[in-house]
């Protein structure tokens, strides 16, 4: 029984260490400036970190001071968490594997469709009260801001590999036909019924195309994108 005891202990101090690269995670991803305003998962990570840390430790305690009913409440518990970190790895997975951005002629950067990514990432953006907040954040930025300072001809920004937020935020679509001035600034072809897209496009600094589809599909590719390289740091072992 000593033995046993030892080995839970042991287990339990290893899922400690373990909880810590999880919760740091979940805090980097609330820290990150980019992160802002399009959430990535950030609570969801931050409470199972500190639940395997909670539940980790009550194991650790029943076995060092021989608590049964500590140990039966931490193995239940501990499974329950293993469950639940597993459905959430799945879930990340599955709305994360469609959508990707697509070349247009004569461009660098990838555009991006809503009907390209899931079902539950797309109601996600769609939504009148997430988007109003979301929108309202990015405006607030100086993400496309910044696009004018550091590309003044068109073909320095053509030739840009700019991110799925600014490519589908702060310019129109490719097909929509506009002609560049600067990276926020375009002029009007005469003939915009292409797609809503190229109607909703203003020049307003504070509008330009975040009522666009195109920039709810940049953002559901920026938490694509996000998600690919969290999951690739954990398998490096950069956490």
């Amino acid at each position: 029984m000593a033995l046993s005891n030892n080995v839970i202990g042991a287990i339990n101090f290893v899922a400690v260490l373990l909880s810590i690269p999880i919760i740091g995670t979940g805090i980097w991803l609330n820290s990150q400036a980019d992160n802002a305003c399009v959430k990535i998962l950030q609570w969801p990570v931050i409470i199972l970190g500190i639940l395997i840390l909670v539940v980790a430790l009550a194991g650790f305690v029943g076995a060092f001071w021989r608590i049964p009913w500590l140990l039966v409440t931490y193995l239940v518990a501990m499974l329950i968490l293993i469950v639940l970190l597993a459905c959430l790895v799945v879930f990340v997975y599955m709305v994360t594997l469609r959508g990707s951005g697509h070349l247009e002629p004569s461009r660098a950067y990838l555009e991006y469709r809503l009907d390209d990514f899931s079902g539950w990432l797309r109601r996600r953006v769609r939504s009148s009260y997430k988007w109003e907040r979301i929108r309202t954040c990015l405006s607030s930025t100086s993400m496309c801001a910044e696009l004018n300072q550091s590309y003044r001809m068109a073909q320095d920004f053509f030739n840009a590999h700019i991110n799925p937020l600014q490519s589908g935020c702060c310019k129109p679509p490719t097909q929509c036909g506009y002609t560049f001035v600067n990276p926020t600034y375009w002029i009007s072809p005469i003939n915009t019924a292409a797609d809503m897209d190229c109607l909703n496009w203003s020049n307003d600094q504070t509008q330009l195309c975040y009522n666009c589809d195109s920039c709810k599909a940049g953002c559901c590719a920026f938490r694509n994108a996000k998600t690919e390289d969290l999951f690739r740091r954990y398998k490096q072992g950069y956490t």
